[in-house]
């Protein structure tokens, strides 16, 4: 049971290194996928930026709809 001492904290300590880890997997998957770059981010930096923006955006949904509200 969560309500146990300690149980809780540990819980959402694990669950926030889970997610962590899954979004910082999921970005990078995605910026492969959709050729962002480095060398996109020299030659025009707001497409970058808004591109990167966008994909941590939907990879906190992805991580929201499987970890957290599951």
């Amino acid at each position: 049971m969560l309500c146990t001492p300690g149980k809780l904290n540990e819980h959402l300590h694990e669950i926030d290194i889970t997610a962590s880890e899954r979004r910082e997997r999921i970005v990078g998957q995605m910026m492969t996928t959709q050729g962002v770059t480095e060398q996109m981010k020299a030659d025009d930096a707001m497409k970058w930026v808004g591109m990167v923006n966008n994909i941590r955006a939907c990879a906190d949904e992805i991580i929201r709809d499987e970890l957290i509200y599951e």
